[in-house]
């Protein structure tokens, strides 16, 4: 009876070996693709060195670390190619989906908005969010500063103290509604003249002071 009840019992954990040994290798199987592309595996840990012009990539479950070797990197992962590895790098915003550095976004996860290479969850100000691409585009696209206009009082370029001189600037594209926040389009400037005019007039000399309109 002893004897049944051992060999009952040594036949049931050898079919639970077999059953794990069969679920890890299923399981290795679907993480690690039979480690295709792989130069280097790992039964425990997957691909250690790949194939050329492939991507390690590499993540963590609980204190376990994977590897695997891809063609593209996924979401949230850019590629860096290095001399002797290849690798997919994590993306430093959780928000950002692609990126083509570390630190700049191209296209953010959803409920997100791009800029400059930033992701927000609202438009920066003076931003509007496009709802087909979800990227925050300048309300106001200015033109370059004009050259400022000779130092002046009430038409005249010298004989006074002080003076004032401007500069111009366009807006190149914007709605009627946006104009109303662009920045500034006119700058003046405080500058001295020539207080005397001998033989004609002068013209003035630049000053410190700076004040926009």
């Amino acid at each position: 009876m002893q004897w049944i009840l051992f060999m009952l019992l040594l036949f049931i954990n050898s079919m639970e070996m077999l059953l794990q040994n069969r679920r890890k290798k299923q399981a290795s199987a679907g993480l690690f693709e039979n480690c295709t592309g792989c130069v280097m595996c790992s039964e425990d840990n997957g691909c250690i060195a790949c194939q050329q012009r492939l991507f390690l990539l590499i993540w963590r479950d609980g204190i376990r670390q994977y590897g695997a070797c891809v063609h593209a990197c996924p979401p949230g992962y850019f590629g860096l190619r290095g001399q002797e590895v290849n690798r997919c790098t994590k993306c430093r915003s959780p928000s950002c989906e692609s990126c083509f550095s570390k630190d700049f976004c191209m296209k953010c996860k959803e409920k997100f908005y791009l800029h400059k290479g930033k992701c927000f969850s609202a438009c920066p100000p003076n931003t509007t969010a496009q709802p087909s691409t979800r990227e925050c585009q300048e309300m106001c696209e200015m033109g370059p500063w004009s050259e400022w206009s000779p130092c002046s009082n009430e038409g005249r370029t010298c004989g006074c103290k002080w003076g004032s001189k401007t500069r111009t600037r366009e807006v190149v594209r914007s709605t009627k509604e946006e104009v109303l926040t662009c920045p500034a389009l006119l700058e003046s400037r405080k500058c001295r003249m020539r207080k005397h005019c001998p033989g004609g007039e002068e013209w003035g000399v630049e000053g410190d002071d700076a004040q926009a309109v």
